[in-house]
């Protein structure tokens, strides 16, 4: 069992995860396509703001997409906090993008643009998915400084942040089916509720953009306050503890999107990214602290 959950962490198995992924995405693009061609022609009924539109098909495959984000998370999980708590950044940014594509089929073009709910709700998402993509390069482009500042240590590591990684590792294959299980969960319960709506309200399922990420992010609270927690046992310094409780606080504030709509969401959101990024920003400008990204 654990040489299974030790493949599952292989740069093998990512490789071959990301080709069927997505090959996955273009077979379900297309499907969605076709439903899309059946229900304009009259020939299938569904009741959904999802088969309205052809570019609502993209929100198939980006569903695909955002599983492998998931995985990679748990992948860079064991290597390093930092990354870690990036790929949250970017799965949250692809939540966002989706829905872009998904609210496409309630946009109303009108002169009243900005009177329109919906048509404002995708102003705030195309803004905020810019704004987060250029705070996520500009987190990873400290990680990169960091990485080649830290270059000279990696030989030279502590027993202790061995033990901290190998640490990581034993959450990250505990983390696996969890996840799983999570998925298969939240699947089984979107498919219930909708089955109990016959299918008339398919989108009106008010949180669809929400179905697994909303529990997917409590647990990755959950798991931010076992790493802040163990990490205690493996440095005193001062910015390490307030880096990894930042990164909790960041999660925190994403798991509270998912709990209201409108522009207080994209705020949310963004005020998460940004929190991390200076927490980070912070962390780094602190000229003798440990290098060691743990």
């Amino acid at each position: 069992m654990k040489k299974i959950f030790d493949n599952f962490l292989s740069e093998h198995f990512k490789e071959q995860t990301e080709r069927i992924i997505i090959c996955i995405a273009i077979i379900s693009f297309v499907l969605h396509l076709l439903v899309i061609f059946l229900v304009s022609q009259h020939i299938i009924h569904i009741n959904s703001n999802l088969t309205k539109n052809p570019i609502s098909a993209v929100y198939t495959p980006f569903s695909f997409i955002l599983v492998y984000e998931v995985f990679l998370l748990v992948f860079y999980l064991p290597l390093s906090i930092s990354n870690y708590i990036g790929k949250q950044y970017e799965i949250i940014t692809l939540i966002v993008i989706r829905r872009i594509f998904k609210d496409i089929g309630h946009m109303e073009m009108s002169s009243n643009w900005f009177k329109l709910q919906n048509d404002q709700q995708f102003t705030y998402d195309l803004v905020t998915a810019l704004v987060l993509f250029f705070l996520i390069q500009q987190f990873y482009k400290k990680l990169d400084k960091q990485t080649g500042e830290d270059a000279a240590r990696t030989l030279d590591e502590s027993s202790k942040i061995n033990k901290f990684i190998e640490l990581k590792k034993t959450i990250a294959k505990v983390l696996i089916p969890v996840v799983i299980v999570l998925a298969l969960y939240s699947f089984i319960n979107w498919i219930i509720a909708s089955q109990q709506s016959h299918w008339d309200d398919f989108t009106t399922f008010k949180n669809i953009n929400n179905i697994f990420f909303e529990d997917f992010f409590i647990l990755l609270i959950i798991i931010d306050v076992i790493l802040l927690l163990f990490s205690l046992f493996y440095s005193n310094s001062f910015q390490k503890i307030i880096r990894n409780s930042g990164f909790v606080v960041s999660t925190i504030l994403i798991k509270l999107s998912f709990s209201v709509e409108g522009v207080v969401n994209n705020a949310l959101i963004v005020g998460a990214v940004v929190f991390g990024y200076l927490i980070l920003l912070v962390h780094n400008s602190y000229k003798n602290s440990p290098n060691s990204d743990y």
